[in-house]
This record gives C-alpha cells, structure tokens and sequence, in this order.
C-alpha cells in the first residue's frame, strides 16, 4: 500500500512501526514468527492494535548475529511482505541489501528501514531514489558480528549526531529525497548502555537536524538491566513497560515516530503523555 509522506496520526501521536521478525534468533521472540503463516497473523494483529506501519525483517541484527544468504532472506520476507501489503497495511522493509530493498517494493512494501544508513549496500540508494520512496537510515558503524567493538565515542551524541548528519548528506547527494529521509539513532547498535542513554537524553540534539527521527529502543538490552544489579538482565518480553516509558519520552521531545514490539502499551503510554502536555 503506497501511503501518503510524511506518514502522521490524527490524533497527535508519534508514527508507530510494529516490529514482524521473519527470523529464528531475533533477540526479542525467539523466532516465534518465523514462518510466514505465524508472521503475517502477528502483523495483522498488530495492525489492529493501531500500528501505523509494520516493519518486516529477515535478518537479525542482534549483536553477534550472523547474515542469512540473499534467497534465504528473501524467501523468508517476500511473503510476509505481499500478504501484508494485500491487506492494505503500510509495509516497512527492513534490510540492508538492495536486492531484498527492490524485491520488496515490487512486492508491496512502500518504505525501506536499512539499518546500515546505505553503508553494507552500495547500491541501496540507487534503488531507494530509483523508486522515490521513504528511507529511514540509522547510524551503523559495522554489522553485529562486531558493532560492540566500536562502540567507542569522545561524546556520544556530538559523535552520533555528526555521523548521522554527515550521513544524511551524503545520502541526499546521491538522490535520496531529504523530504522522505528518517534519522534513527541506532539505540543498541555499537552503543552501551549508556550511551544510549545519553541518545535518549539528548534526542533533542538530533531532531535539530532538521530530519524526523525514529526511535527504536524496544526490548533492548540496556531496559533489560534497569533495576537487576549484577544479576541476569530481565527477559525482552518483559521490557514493555520500559519500552512504553520509551516512547512517552520520545512523545515529549518530538520524534517523528517509535518501532516498538508491544503495540498496546505504547499506544498507552504515550497517549498519557500526550494528555499530559495538551493540558492546559
């Protein structure tokens, strides 16, 4: 389904993108989704639940993880992605490979989510200007075999946020519409835990680019170890509700919108903060 750009709610709420992991090791459910059956019910689902857009990946980029083959990629999200588009839901194709990108959209996806910001795929953005469609581009310093291992920074959101603006330029000259460009922070991506909490102190340092941003912290590890000490972080299904704390702060600073596992309790949360700001 081709959407209107830039995607908004009528009721004043950032945009939110529900999470469908084509995928057996995705960090966040373990794969419960891998089959095409069990992952276009979990996005119709979703989608009743009042997502906005529903991001479908085939590849997991939890840190460590290894990259599926092109075909297997594909196999796994083409039929995801064209059922879902059937029925009329604003598809998100979340990759990093221009070939998966093209297929996608040919299929019915109407957006492209590259975590690599255009950097694993040289040609990602020949295809995303080709077919003038949104991109959401995250700053990426490597795959998740070794992300952790840059996570090295002076100041992380002067770096982040000169990284991303650098990027966003880069992406513009060669053909990228600045008016359908998202900027994603990459919370979890080569950042620890407080680095991504300084991301999410500061987000409005990276808003001031001018671009919308997304905010993807759902489940994350770092929400994990809130309040644990040195014991074991809590499961990702049971992050929500710091997750829905998430997206109210993501509310209240501005962000364009929020990729979030739990559609329902963010809707929520952020619906209270919404409350709270509008009252007079």
């Amino acid at each position: 389904m081709t959407a209107a750009w830039p995607i908004s709610r009528a009721d004043g709420l950032p945009v939110v993108m529900g999470v469908v992991n084509v995928t057996p090791d995705s960090f966040s459910d373990g794969g419960e989704w891998f089959e095409p059956t069990a992952a276009i019910a979990h996005g119709l689902e979703l989608l009743a639940q009042g997502a906005d857009i529903l991001d479908v990946g085939g590849e997991s980029t939890r840190p460590g993880a290894g990259r599926p083959s092109v075909a297997e990629e594909l196999r796994r999200v083409l039929p995801v992605v064209t059922a879902l588009g059937a029925a009329g839901a604003v598809v998100s194709i979340d990759t990093m490979r221009a070939s998966v990108a093209e297929a996608a959209l040919d299929a019915g996806a109407s957006l492209v989510n590259d975590v690599s910001g255009g950097l694993a795929d040289e040609s990602m953005v020949e295809v995303v200007a080709g077919a003038q469609v949104p991109y959401i581009a995250m700053h990426w310093r490597g795959h998740s075999s070794d992300m952790q291992s840059r996570a090295v920074y002076g100041d992380v959101v002067a770096d982040v946020r000169s990284e991303l603006a650098e990027r966003a330029d880069q992406l513009v000259s060669q053909g990228i519409s600045a008016e359908r460009l998202v900027l994603d922070p990459g919370f979890g991506f080569a950042k620890l835990a407080v680095h991504n909490w300084a991301l999410l102190r500061h987000l409005d340092q990276l808003l001031d680019l001018g671009f919308p941003v997304l905010v993807g912290a759902s489940r994350k590890a770092f929400l994990g170890r809130l309040g644990v000490g040195d014991g074991e972080p809590r499961p990702p299904r049971d992050r929500d509700v710091a997750t829905a704390a998430t997206s109210s702060h993501a509310l209240t600073v501005g962000a364009w919108g929020v990729r979030v596992h739990h559609v329902p309790s963010t809707i929520d949360a952020m619906r209270v903060a919404h409350a709270i700001k509008e009252a007079p």
